[in-house]
């Protein structure tokens, strides 16, 4: 059974930065292409950043190019999103997923179907 668990998230001010984590169980994490979504209040869910099994390669939505950097340790089946200059616009619950696809920000999804409780962002201005 697959489990994920997203932590490291918190209240901090604009242009601020943080890293928060995501530790994935019950499958083969080095196999998989992982991804990054966020969920703002009354908003869809979307996707921020992929990296693919290995971590050669990442990608991310517009929104955040520059100023997020996604990497992962496959030895610690565990996914990271630092985060610098944060906005208020980047307050959301952020929740990581498998993803059947990376690069290519237009295609990544939730591959398994599964997610974590996420984890709390909150940018105040």
């Amino acid at each position: 059974q697959v489990q994920v668990v997203e932590s490291g998230g918190d209240s901090v001010q604009a242009g601020g930065s943080l890293r928060i984590s995501c530790i994935v169980s019950g499958l083969t994490f080095d196999a998989y292409d992982m991804g990054w979504f966020r969920q703002a209040p009354g908003k869809e869910r979307e996707a921020v950043s992929c990296i693919t099994n290995g971590g050669r390669n990442t990608d991310y939505v517009d929104s955040v190019k520059g100023r997020f950097t996604v990497s992962r340790d496959n030895a610690k089946n565990t996914l990271y999103l630092q985060m610098n200059s944060l906005k208020p616009e980047d307050t959301a619950m952020y929740y990581c997923a498998a993803t059947p696809v990376c690069p290519g920000m237009r295609f990544v999804r939730n591959r398994l179907g599964v997610w974590g409780q996420g984890t709390q962002v909150t940018v105040s201005s």
